[in-house]
């Protein structure tokens, strides 16, 4: 028998809900707002309603979502101010209680790594992590096709490795965090700084492909600062293989940029790390969540 998995993921801007079968298959997808600044309650009254909508025959549940998770419990440990009073929440007890299914979940970066890994371009690697790099930067590890948790169960926070000295940093841009220089935030931030006409990322790449030397040499700087971090976390983890994502990351002449500068800063008996473009898209997060109850 095939089983049949209803996934969500919930993002701080979007959240998207598929059926996923065995073969990672997505059916009934939808994606809408997640609204997220109503805060947390909003938030999971929204999802329920939305989920309540797949009358179709399935067999459990699945949750990806932003904020740091206990997967034991399935609840929320903590959320930034994206989701506002959302820390706490929990999560599977609430759906479980309404819709009386097996419920699992998981961090959204851990959902994409395992998504990447059952369905993905991490298919061929036991050992690998996955950065994705957006607003801020998450990570995943994965050892043995398993997540690597931590102690308390909130490891891979790369975004605040210290790629930086402490002395003298002080404020947003200023601070010594590897995502404070490296996140798409931080891209696009420096970008406006040169050019106020760069309020995104489509903006900036168009104005590069057209020739803007100035921001070229933004970007040249950008993709030092990725493969700074990425050095870093190769020598820590010895790892086959890092897959990278985030929209920023769709670009293949980008992730060679940062493949070749992260090369170049490592020791020769690291370099045959293969670093990869995730290959799933904005569909990760809903087939690693899945895959939970697949493997």
């Amino acid at each position: 028998m095939n089983m049949r998995i209803l996934a969500a993921d919930i993002g701080g801007t979007n959240t998207k809900i598929g059926i996923c079968d065995e073969q990672g298959n997505m059916g009934q997808f939808k994606e809408y707002a997640t609204e997220s600044h109503k805060g947390g309650r909003h938030v999971v009254s929204r999802l329920l309603d939305q989920l309540a909508e797949y009358d179709y025959d399935y067999d459990a549940i699945a949750i990806s979502t932003a904020g740091q998770v206990n997967a034991e419990e399935g609840s929320i440990v903590y959320a930034n101010e994206n989701i506002p009073n959302y820390t706490g929440t929990k999560l599977r007890e609430m759906i479980e209680g309404r819709f009386h299914k097996p419920v699992k979940v998981e961090n959204d970066v851990n959902a994409a790594a395992l998504g990447e890994a059952a369905f993905g371009a991490a298919r061929s690697f036991g050992d690998f992590l996955c950065l994705t790099f957006g607003t801020g930067i998450g990570g995943a590890i994965i050892i043995n096709r398993q997540i690597y948790r931590g102690a308390n169960g909130v490891a891979a926070e790369f975004g605040h490795i210290f790629t930086r000295p402490l002395a003298g940093m002080s404020g947003g841009a200023g601070r010594p965090h590897y995502e404070s220089h490296a996140s798409t935030t931080a891209l696009i931030r420096k970008a406006r700084e040169a050019d106020p006409e760069c309020v995104d990322g489509k903006v900036f790449f168009d104005k590069i492909s057209k020739g803007n030397v100035g921001l070229q040499h933004i970007l040249h700087d950008w993709t030092a600062e990725v493969s700074l971090g990425l050095a870093s976390l190769i020598h820590v983890f010895n790892p086959s293989a890092i897959i990278v994502g985030g929209g920023v990351m769709e670009q293949e002449s980008l992730v060679r940029l940062v493949a070749e500068g992260t090369k170049a800063m490592v020791m020769p008996s690291f370099a045959d790390v293969s670093i990869v473009k995730a290959s799933l898209g904005n569909k990760a997060g809903l087939l690693g969540a899945a895959s939970l109850f697949l493997r």
